[in-house]
């Protein structure tokens, strides 16, 4: 049995080297290394995996005695969502509260949010104006966060909903540079030094946030209704096995969680979209020509059944995954993999970018090319931007609704232009992968009048 090859660049050289060029650290790492490599930072010392059967041995096994996925190994996102959020819990308090949280997002459920998020992406545009420059996604974030807290709070005006809006773009706006991402990585950069220090910001933004969301929970506690759709109404009334309820904490950490996660990502993941659409024009006509052969121009549901739609939004989480590694896992007990050995107590995390990346699963990666999702079925080992196992993001059908429906809406009925005939270029936004500038564009007017829906 072999040993994992050790990275031999000193730690904190590695670590800064994975703050501020991820893509070259995992690039430069696999080229030596291959399948799996030991990465030491200093704070951290996991081993990456980034071939799928590695990874689907860790990952189909990471709720059993050989293999856990505790929430501790998450620490580093307690102080944006808190103690409570699913995503720090662990073994069968993990899985209860998972149970818990999960039928909101599923089956039936979602198509309550269909017509929302179309509505919503033609309210953000009709703001907009012919000719007016925009930040691709800062134009995507807005409709992101409104389907947010709309379909998750059920906050559709008043001041509470704008001043959430707001705060909560600001909290975010804190990391969106490789720079500015270091207080995620350094808990000291957090700490109050003064007005002028990024800690200090942050509590005031932490405490507004939290007032805001208290006052909600605590006014919708009092008056359930039963009769509203909202995952907050939902929330209020699950109940576990043992007939209780979630507390004011848990719900606000798991309301942060959705607010965070499933508004930062998405957004993200919607702005490459609307990049690849109009640097490879031919694949924007192809998705124009296919909503409209099947009718689905002004059919929100329609056009989460769409295939070649699917497979642009496939490719679009594949060539840069928003989320480059999954949770962490933790070997309990001795483990072979891909004929090395895997000591108790070693921290384990996939690599999503470099799984994504491999030649034997999509020849010519750096290629856009949405056709190899119609070409070849791939497993859930083989293509996981929502991660995978017991720690696969609870949101993720919702995900792809809101890319299916946003960026069908926007090719179907509105003419942007890109200000550079050069691709973007990924940097780090916080804990995940981003866009350089976020797609510099212009707006270009109507292209054809969509059907208001009545909501």
């Amino acid at each position: 049995m072999k040993t994992v090859p050790v990275t031999q660049t000193y730690p904190y050289a590695q670590l800064a080297n994975w703050i501020f060029r991820p893509l070259d650290y995992m690039e430069v790492n696999y080229r030596r290394y291959g399948d799996l490599f030991f990465a030491r930072w200093g704070l951290f010392e996991w081993v990456f995996l980034n071939h799928p059967e590695a990874i689907k041995t860790v990952l189909s096994q990471d709720m059993g005695a050989a293999i856990s996925a505790p929430g501790e190994t998450n620490e580093i996102l307690k102080p944006l969502l808190g103690e409570h959020s699913v995503m720090l819990l662990s073994g069968n308090q993990h899985r209860q509260r998972r149970k818990l949280i999960m039928p909101p997002f599923h089956g039936e459920r979602l198509k309550v949010y269909a017509d929302l998020i179309r509505q919503i992406t033609l309210e953000v545009m009709a703001e907009l104006q012919p000719g007016q420059a925009l930040q691709a996604r800062s134009l995507i974030q807005q409709m992101t966060m409104r389907v947010i807290l709309q379909a998750v709070f059920g906050l559709h005006d008043g001041d509470r909903c704008r001043r959430l809006e707001s705060l909560l773009a600001e909290r975010l706006d804190m990391v969106s540079k490789p720079l500015a991402s270091t207080v995620v990585f350094f808990p000291i950069l957090r700490k109050n030094y003064g007005s002028w220090s990024p800690g200090a910001k942050i509590e005031r933004l932490a405490a507004e946030i939290d007032e805001l969301l208290y006052a909600e929970i605590r006014e919708r506690r009092a008056a359930v209704d039963a009769s509203r759709q909202d995952v907050l109404s939902l929330l209020l009334m699950s109940r576990d096995e043992a007939g209780q309820g979630l507390s004011d904490e848990e719900l606000h950490d798991e309301l942060m969680a959705l607010l965070i996660a499933g508004h930062e990502t998405t957004a993200t993941a919607i702005a490459w979209g609307l990049h690849w659409a109009h640097y490879q024009p031919d694949i924007r006509q192809k998705v124009r020509d296919e909503i409209a052969t099947a009718g689905a121009n002004d059919d929100p549901m329609a056009l989460t059944k769409l295939p070649y739609l699917e497979a642009f939004c496939n490719e679009i989480l594949r060539i840069y995954p928003v989320a480059m590694l999954t949770f962490a896992r933790v070997a309990q007990q001795p483990l072979e993999l891909m004929g090395y050995t895997i000591d108790p107590g070693t921290l384990l995390v996939g690599c999503i970018y470099l799984l994504h990346h491999r030649e034997d699963l999509y020849p010519q990666p750096s290629e856009f090319r949405p056709e190899r999702f119609l070409e070849r079925q791939y497993s859930a080992f083989e293509f996981m931007p929502f991660g995978g196992g017991a720690r696969r993001c609870i949101g993720y059908a919702l995900a792809m609704y809101e890319l299916k429906i946003i960026l069908g809406t926007l090719l179907t009925h509105f003419n942007f232009e890109l200000v550079s005939d050069r691709p973007a270029i990924p940097e780090r936004r916080g804990i995940t992968l981003g866009m350089k500038d976020g797609v510099q564009m212009v707006y270009q007017g109507t292209r054809s009048v969509p059907t208001p829906i009545a909501i």
